[in-house]
């Protein structure tokens, strides 16, 4: 097995295209986020805002109408739409993202089913996504082909067993990403992403990255790249390497200790400067 490629920002920057001058929000896509639920709507905020901040041009979240007066508080650039809405137009969507808070009952099992039935675009699956696939192994099959899948080491051995070290849940993420038609984003010390047997390692980012509400915020920059026209393997890459370089430039003004997510989603724009060369 040939061992990972290590992102450079030279990788980045070369995938990254440039916003024509005369594009406009539909130009860039139109994101759907499935997150949050009672109790946990800090998710959904987070991944919404990250979502825009990577530049989607227009955003939905779908959450539970008993919350909706956070999100549209929080994120008053984002639409809404309800768990219970039947008359969802799914075909608006460029790209969703489904999972972050969204809990694991209370007809969650037969939502998440209902858009890998149903939803033809691309397509990101973490979290509680992730623990209903888990549980129900029965519905793999409906996980459409370069589907984006972010889980944590813990989430990673639920969805495929047990590994000894992190070393070989590594091997195991590159193997089986050419068994299984994903993107496999396993999330770490240093963020592997595979695809069709082939891998990249992470070379950004810091401990301060340990905290709630980071993974959220991977989440909703991968779906808004996702939204924008990147091929999956493409947006995961791109998606983990800022993520990183967003929580190093906020060690500018952050400790690793004190670093929030909000953080981290404040310095999306001077990633991308970088990146870019614009910095």
């Amino acid at each position: 097995m040939d061992h990972p490629v290590l992102l450079s920002p030279e990788i980045i920057t070369s995938l990254i295209k440039p916003r024509a001058a005369d594009s406009h929000k539909g130009t860039y896509g139109h994101a759907l986020l499935v997150a949050g639920n009672k109790g946990r709507m800090g998710a959904a905020v987070l991944c919404a805002e990250a979502c825009l901040r990577a530049g989607t041009g227009l955003l939905t979240v779908n959450v539970p109408e008993t919350e909706r007066g956070i999100l549209q508080t929080a994120v008053p650039e984002a639409m809404l739409v309800f768990r219970d809405d039947e008359q969802l137009d799914l075909e608006v969507f460029s790209a969703a993202g489904i999972g972050p808070a969204l809990g694991t009952g209370n007809g969650s099992l037969e939502l998440l089913h209902y858009y890998l039935k149903n939803f033809n675009r691309p397509l990101l699956l973490d979290a509680d996504a992730l623990n209903l696939l888990a549980a129900n192994k029965d519905i793999w099959q409906s996980v459409p082909f370069n589907t984006v899948i972010t889980p944590h080491p813990k989430e990673f051995d639920r969805l495929f067993g047990g590994s000894m070290s992190s070393e070989e849940r590594m091997e195991k993420a590159i193997r089986l990403s050419a068994e299984h038609p994903w993107v496999i984003v396993l999330k770490g010390h240093q963020t592997l992403i595979a695809h069709n047997g082939n891998a990249y390692l992470n070379t950004t980012g810091n401990a301060g990255l340990a905290k709630g509400g980071s993974g959220d915020i991977l989440s909703g920059m991968i779906t808004a790249l996702l939204a924008q026209g990147y091929q999956p393997f493409d947006a995961a890459k791109i998606g983990v390497y800022l993520h990183g370089l967003a929580a190093d430039i906020a060690l500018n003004h952050q400790s690793m200790e004190s670093m929030l997510a909000r953080d981290v989603i404040a310095e999306i724009g001077h990633a991308f400067k970088m990146v870019l060369k614009k910095y």
